[in-house]
């Protein structure tokens, strides 16, 4: 698969026994790692045995600082130059299971810069049949930016996974993506419905994300995933809406989950799988990456354990 995640990052994730905001704080286990939501897809991708080529900004001292994290992890990536430098973003972990995240916002870009950026990807893509465009673009960048990629991919005859929010995805879904994976949070404020950013499975969650799936259907895309943390995710498309519950796991770090169920769904379908067969994929891809501290990583046998024990999609009324 190819993946255009332009918003890479250093990620710092470390561990506290109670973040007290006004204090000074000694964090334990800190990992460094290359970050950014096209990362952890990159990564997700990687351990379930698929290959993957990322497109991204390396920006400054800290870009290549994070092309070689990547190198070292055996991502293959071709980083466009950029001004400025790099993005951090910081993940502090507490026993209690909160996670608190801290992003920067990335390099200013130019007109140019995202130019760049779009000619790499569409030199690629003939070497791949799936296109996932994910995460947040830096500053600067247009916000119509995936759904040029969008259009330049579905020209060229391939099936494009877009997990993004806001601007940029309302943009997006005007030129018909093929997925597109937001979560509960992110769908409802699209739709104008806000609510807190961070998604808990709620009791609601099921009708809520069943109901956003179909609304993003309607406003363009060709099918949607809304996923709700441990409640499961909602799929749609066609008129036809489905309930897939997520499997019981031990949490330890919930950031990547959604950017390892959107590789696991690209994997199936470039793999020539049916949607709702993609989304299981992705929703046992998603359950065995949060045993993982490091976001993205997870284990294939245990996602393959986690794939069987899935239960069939209920199939929702319209």
């Amino acid at each position: 698969m190819l993946i255009a995640g332009p918003n890479l990052a250093i990620d710092r994730t470390s561990t506290v026994s109670e973040l007290r905001p006004g204090n000074v704080l000694r964090l334990g286990d800190v990992v460094v790692t290359a970050g950014g939501k096209g990362v952890n897809v990159a990564r997700a991708a990687r351990a379930l045995g698929v290959p993957a080529v990322l497109v991204g900004f390396l920006a400054g001292q800290a870009g290549g600082a994070a092309g070689a994290l990547m190198a070292a992890e055996g991502l293959e990536v071709r980083g466009v130059p950029a001004p400025g430098e790099l993005r951090t973003c910081s993940i502090v972990l507490e026993p209690s299971g909160r996670v608190t995240v801290l992003n920067e916002p990335g390099p200013e870009l130019s007109a140019a810069d995202w130019t760049a950026l779009e000619a790499v990807v569409e030199a690629a893509l003939p070497d791949h049949a799936v296109l996932v465009c994910s995460g947040s673009l830096p500053p600067g960048a247009p916000a119509e930016g995936y759904a040029r990629l969008v259009e330049r991919a579905r020209g060229a005859g391939r099936t494009v996974v877009l997990d993004a929010n806001g601007p940029v995805l309302a943009a997006a879904l005007a030129a018909e993506p093929d997925a597109v994976t937001p979560n509960l949070a992110e769908a409802e404020a699209l739709l104008g419905r806000h609510g807190p950013e961070a998604v808990e499975a709620s009791p609601d969650a099921r009708p809520r994300a069943l109901t956003a799936a179909a609304e993003l259907v309607a406003r363009g895309a060709r099918a949607a995933v809304v996923t709700a943390a441990a409640a499961g995710a909602a799929v749609a498309r066609d008129g036809e809406r489905a309930w897939l519950d997520a499997p019981a796991v031990r949490a330890r770090n919930p950031i990547g989950a959604g950017d390892a169920l959107t590789a696991g769904l690209a994997a199936g379908l470039e793999r020539g799988d049916d949607v709702i067969d993609a989304v299981r994929r992705g929703v046992a891809t998603a359950a065995a990456s949060v045993e993982s501290v490091r976001a993205g990583d997870l284990d294939a046998a245990r996602m393959a354990q986690l794939l069987r024990g899935l239960g069939a999609p209920e199939v929702a009324s319209p």
